[in-house]
């Protein structure tokens, strides 16, 4: 399957209100999503606060940033970054169309 890298990653709003919640922008901190070689299926997402750099990709909404580096960008194209809570925890998710397979993890994806 082609990825295809004119379509940027979204962010739902759930995702920007649980980032208001903790006070991100307020520390001066964004929602870093990167991917990584590794994991059990090749490639696992790095998620976490980080200020932004440039060239970053920054996608904003209720005063709140998500960032993806540059090298990141293609393995998320289309992708949906949302925050989920179940009975399990709470995390913040990303479904990634571009995946062809993934771990129960739920961080580790092959394309």
């Amino acid at each position: 399957m082609a990825m295809d890298l004119t379509l940027p990653p979204t962010v739902t709003p759930r995702a920007f209100e649980r980032l208001a919640e903790i006070g991100a922008a307020e520390q001066g901190k964004a929602l870093r999503v990167a991917v990584e070689g590794g994991g059990c299926s090749g490639f696992q997402y790095d998620i976490a606060l980080d200020a932004p750099n440039d060239g970053d990709l920054v996608l904003e909404g209720a005063g709140e940033k998500v960032v993806v580096d540059e090298m990141s960008l293609p393995f998320l194209s289309n992708a949906v970054i949302d925050f989920s809570e179940e009975l399990i925890g709470a995390r913040f998710v990303i479904e990634n169309p571009n995946a062809t397979a993934s771990c129960g993890c739920g961080t580790s994806f092959s394309i």
